[in-house]
């Protein structure tokens, strides 16, 4: 408490560290201003139309996914008949399987819930 003091008191007293604060202190003040004045109003009609596009985007990357990976399931099943591996034409088969319930994954959420 008392060194608090008497940084308070050297700095009214001396001239040197006063003119250090004050100029800190309008500083900020101006900094504080700017920000207040440089607000730009976001003119949102819905809140919801932003969440509701970021949903759809969100559920076209999946879609993209769940094609790449049946894609994927179908070349594999053609290499198991070359090749005549019917454990790789089990894999091909649930690989492209997944991959059409993930690309109908919107579709079977909209089922589920009703919506």
């Amino acid at each position: 408490m008392k060194k608090r003091l008497q940084k308070l008191t050297m700095l009214m007293f001396n001239r040197k560290a006063y003119d250090r604060a004050r100029s800190i202190y309008r500083a900020a003040l101006l900094g504080a201003t700017i920000a207040a004045f440089a607000v730009v109003p976001a003119f949102a009609a819905d809140p919801l139309s932003a969440i509701n596009k970021l949903s759809e985007f969100i559920f076209s990357i999946i879609k993209a996914v769940g094609i790449i990976i049946a894609g994927w399931g179908v070349v594999q099943f053609g290499m198991s008949i070359q090749s005549h591996d019917p454990s790789q034409r089990t894999q091909g088969i649930l690989c492209v399987l997944g991959g059409l319930l993930i690309f109908f994954a919107k579709e079977i959420l909209d089922l589920i819930t009703g919506g």
